[in-house]
């Protein structure tokens, strides 16, 4: 089949390679324009473009696409089988959706219609779900409310973060991809069509993952430790807190509940009933922090302007004293 591959970031890198080394031929991709990605305000590419430009494939970076008829008509002259959008960053209006012989397709990196939306991954490891996975659905107008063609689940590991969660549902993504693209070049519409499931018949919550805001990065010492936890895995490694005025980004931590204490043999000095104090520094180990449940200990931290330290080192560079606060 002849295809055009809609995508953005590093996410989408692997189904581009697999298409690329597929039997189908990627005539073409679709990506976000070039931003300013760095100091100095220089106009860096994204990722996709980067490697469609080493594989010498045609590229298209459009400002606007909806009404844009001067792109629309040139897509319509690829004469196109499929489109193949992951993580675009745009929803594609109807008359484009259209344009190809067998439609447009989807991956979405979650348990549909659970969050459906713009940043899946960062909220269902921030939400605590258990599961996570790919769906393949075919394009409609709306925001991931299409029909499922395929889809597998995949388990969170409590060790999981946005980096190591991401690499496993792109892998997945690429892998299930190739997949239907199969079923949809081997069936008419019509018996494709047969094969979707509609997502209000999987009898799943409905949620939206919305984007990430500035603000969420934030880390509340008065939240629930094992919130603390999430966030900080699902926004890694750009979650922080500040200490002494200066911001810290927070990249490893262990929440201290009755059981790891024991086994750990911690010894806390005293507990506090207000979030956010240095309550013991554990040599070797790391600061321990009251929350509004159970204590964490900061194993893993970057200060402005520092390199990433941990324990040992980390207590070296803060030298905090017990009594001490951290932001929220």
């Amino acid at each position: 089949m002849r295809i055009i591959f809609w995508g953005t970031p590093e996410y989408s890198l692997a189904s581009l390679d697999i298409f690329i080394k597929s039997k189908h031929e990627v005539i073409a991709v679709v990506s976000q324009p070039d931003k300013k990605r760095s100091r100095g305000n220089k106009l860096i590419s994204s990722p996709v473009k980067s490697f469609a430009q080493k594989k010498s494939i045609k590229i298209y970076t459009p400002e606007i696409i909806k009404d844009n008829i001067s792109f629309i008509n040139e897509l319509k002259s690829l004469s196109c089988d499929l489109f193949i959008v992951i993580a675009y960053g745009k929803i594609l209006p109807k008359e484009i959706l259209e344009i190809p012989k067998f439609g447009s397709w989807n991956a979405h990196a979650s348990l549909l219609p659970r969050w459906r939306g713009a940043a899946p991954i960062q909220w269902s490891i921030m939400k605590g779900d258990e599961f996570t996975g790919v769906g393949i659905m075919k394009m409609d107008k709306g925001l991931d409310t299409g029909d499922l063609l395929l889809e597998e689940k995949i388990k969170i590991d409590d060790n999981d973060n946005l980096n190591t969660l991401t690499e496993k549902l792109s892998t997945l993504s690429a892998k299930l991809f190739l997949n239907a693209s199969s079923l949809i070049e081997k069936n008419t519409d019509k018996k494709t069509n047969s094969q979707l499931t509609k997502q209000n018949t999987l009898g799943r919550e409905i949620t939206y993952a919305r984007m990430i805001e500035k603000s969420d990065y934030k880390v509340d010492w008065g939240d629930e430790a094992i919130e603390i936890s999430q966030k900080i895995k699902a926004l890694y490694p750009r979650a922080y807190t500040t200490f002494r005025g200066m911001n810290l980004k927070i990249i490893n931590i262990k929440v201290l509940n009755s059981e790891a204490i024991k086994n750990e043999n911690y010894y806390l000095i005293s507990n506090y009933s207000k979030p956010g104090i240095v309550i013991a520094v554990i040599d070797n180990e790391g600061i321990v922090i009251s929350t509004k449940t159970d204590p964490i200990i900061l194993l893993e931290a970057k200060l402005e302007g520092k390199n990433i330290t941990n324990k040992k080192q980390l207590i070296q560079q803060l030298k905090p004293s017990v009594g001490e606060y951290f932001s929220d």
